[in-house]
């Protein structure tokens, strides 16, 4: 979807259709965004074959709807590709389930994602990311959204305990779950893309563990460490560590890239706002943060009212679906002033591309580390980014993202 809104303009909420895929792939929610939240802060939709759910807009009612699990509840799924059809892993799977069993799952994996303890990857990372970005100086078109989808699984790969051989396949089996209906990735219909990846992610998982454990092979990855996850004193059975290693691995994959793209996109648009950022090194985490804000790639989150609840001037009736809207949340004015500006000065630190509450994104440190240094090299290294052909955007309502971003970059001259 576009990420800088067009002009202004009129706009029917009651034939609005937030499921509509060409929105996002070829056109501009954000006008749309700005008058529900002004005007209908909680927006019902109902689609043509039945399903029904309620919207909020605004960054107060986004946050309250991902941040208490007593009024709204992540047990019958998260993402919107399930409404209508409750996630048969919920209740188990660590994004479908609430406290306590969701946190005494998260606990001890979170414990090996800390700022502090990924501070220790700092050199390797800086390996990939200069690695990775060495071809776009080369003078020739690079097509950074391309090849930014495998950009996390390098930084990540070793982290979980993933070899390399099988990096490009995970990849795109995490993007078939997250836009199955995009022409890259889908496989037949969007409910054969979905069961297909689902199936093939959480085999691959579930024969990870039991190679693991045949050979007694015991290691510091992230996969590895969930064998010995106990929530309630009692182990996790090989199929829950497999619906937890899926969610770990979807995590890890679907949203860096697209922040990456969409900060790139936005800094190749606004060459003033580049040169402020490579003039004052100490503007990156800045830029960091103003480009998750900016990109939301994780676009929205799903939950479901438990009771009827009074939000937004209306009500949701009890179980009822809500789609929290992180993309509009993130450009509400009473949260962020001049909120379609990009700024490379503004402190973004609200922003809540990570969501908000109990499912605060697990890797964010990691992906926080893996953003700034990316930054770092690429304000180092390239003197100039120009856009170098059209965006092509994803086809999807729930990641906000691109397929290809073709650009051309100057390497920087060094005095």
């Amino acid at each position: 979807m576009r990420l800088t809104p067009g002009p202004a303009r009129d706009v029917d909420l009651d034939r609005v259709d937030l499921f509509d895929l060409d929105l996002y792939a070829s056109g501009d929610p954000h006008p749309i965004w700005d008058v529900m939240r002004s005007k209908a802060p909680l927006h019902h939709q109902v689609l043509p074959d039945g399903r029904e759910f309620w919207s909020v807009t605004r960054y107060a009612d986004v946050c309250r709807v991902l941040g208490d699990h007593r009024e709204f509840t992540s047990e019958r799924g998260t993402v919107v590709t399930h409404l209508g059809v409750d996630d048969v892993a919920a209740g188990t799977l660590m994004t479908s389930t609430d406290p306590p069993r969701h946190t005494e799952v998260r606990r001890p994996i979170g414990a090996r994602l800390t700022a502090r303890a990924v501070k220790s990857w700092e050199d390797s990372i800086r390996g990939t990311v200069v690695r990775f970005l060495a071809p776009a100086l080369d003078g020739e078109t690079f097509d950074l959204a391309e090849r930014a989808l495998l950009l996390p699984a390098m930084v990540t790969g070793p982290l979980l305990g993933i070899p390399e051989k099988d990096w490009e396949e995970l990849v795109q089996l995490t993007a078939m779950v997250t836009a199955p209906l995009d022409p890259h990735f889908k496989l037949g219909s969007e409910a054969a893309t979905l069961a297909i990846s689902h199936h093939e992610l959480v085999t691959y998982v579930k024969e990870w563990v039991t190679t693991r454990r045949a050979a007694g092979h015991e290691d510091d990855s992230l996969l590895h460490h969930l064998m010995s996850v106990r929530p309630g004193g009692a182990p996790l059975t090989d199929e829950e560590i497999a619906l937890d290693g899926y969610s770990i691995l979807l995590g890890a994959n679907v949203t860096t890239p697209h922040t990456i793209s969409g900060t790139v996109q936005a800094l190749a648009e606004r060459p003033e706002q580049f040169e402020k950022a490579q003039a004052d090194p100490s503007l990156v985490p800045n830029l960091v943060e103003e480009g998750l804000r900016w990109t939301s790639a994780a676009c929205n989150f799903m939950r479901y009212a438990v009771d009827d609840t009074a939000i937004g001037g209306g009500t949701i009736p009890a179980g009822g679906a809500v789609v929290a809207w992180i993309g509009s949340a993130n450009r509400d004015a009473s949260q962020f002033a001049d909120p379609h500006a990009f700024d490379v000065t503004r402190s973004a630190k609200g922003q809540v591309a990570f969501g908000f509450g109990p499912h605060y994104c697990i890797g964010a440190p990691l992906a926080r580390l893996t953003l700034r240094i990316f930054f770092e090299e690429l304000l180092q290294r390239f003197g100039s980014i120009e856009l170098a052909g059209a965006p092509q955007h994803l086809r999807s309502y729930f990641i906000a993202g691109m397929t290809h971003l073709p650009i051309a970059a100057q390497k920087r001259q060094t005095p």
